[in-house]
């Protein structure tokens, strides 16, 4: 593989990684009810409007899950993957595993997105508190419907919050027991997935 090559399929997977987190962000903030006037949430709808809007036509929604953004999102994860194999000089293999393959890799970004939201919450706690910037108030409703169960089972410790410890722990299992084995049941290569 060529050094040209290469940087071609490092522009295809860092320009179809950054749509495929706006575009799962976009479904993620409607599953948390995230505040859509934040402007963050605004840049997000509309960096995926054009698109999603004849897709909504033909995919509804159902109970507030947004599978219009999720099938996006699929679709986007398939093509780039699709594209970085042939770039590769590699054969397309059968458009069921590919289908398989983009479900991983949603799947491994889609953790990858609460874990450093976790992390930036927990830094924003130390350092800005009670913070009011669009972007601290997108993180927390972000994180607070993973942290809210894990609160309810422990105790409280006097202002201490451990529960992104717990959520930290969960994700990293998530991502070794189902992802990682998933990738490798299904022979995914490594350095597919398009997960930042």
């Amino acid at each position: 593989m060529t050094g040209m090559n290469m940087a071609a399929i490092y522009i295809v997977q860092t320009l179809g990684s950054l749509y495929l987190l706006i575009v799962l962000l976009r479904f993620i903030l409607q599953l948390v009810r995230a505040d859509f006037y934040n402007p963050l949430s605004q840049f997000i709808v509309r960096a995926t409007q054009p698109i999603l809007r004849p897709l909504r036509r033909v995919i509804p929604g159902f109970a507030g899950v947004d599978f219009a953004s999720l099938v996006l999102a699929l679709i986007v994860q398939l093509v780039v993957m699709a594209i970085i194999i042939k770039m590769m000089g590699y054969a397309l293999p059968a458009i069921l595993q590919l289908l398989v393959w983009s479900l991983v890799g949603i799947t491994a970004l889609f953790l990858k997105i609460f874990f450093f939201a976790l992390i930036i919450s927990v830094i924003l706690s130390w350092v800005a508190p009670h913070s009011h910037n669009p972007a601290a108030v997108l993180v927390y409703q972000l994180c607070e419907p993973v942290l809210a169960p894990i609160r309810r089972f422990l105790p409280s410790l006097g202002g201490l919050d451990l529960s992104p410890i717990f959520a930290f722990i969960a994700l990293n299992l998530l991502d070794m027991l189902v992802v990682t084995n998933l990738a490798m049941a299904t022979g995914m290569p490594r350095g597919l997935t398009l997960a930042l």
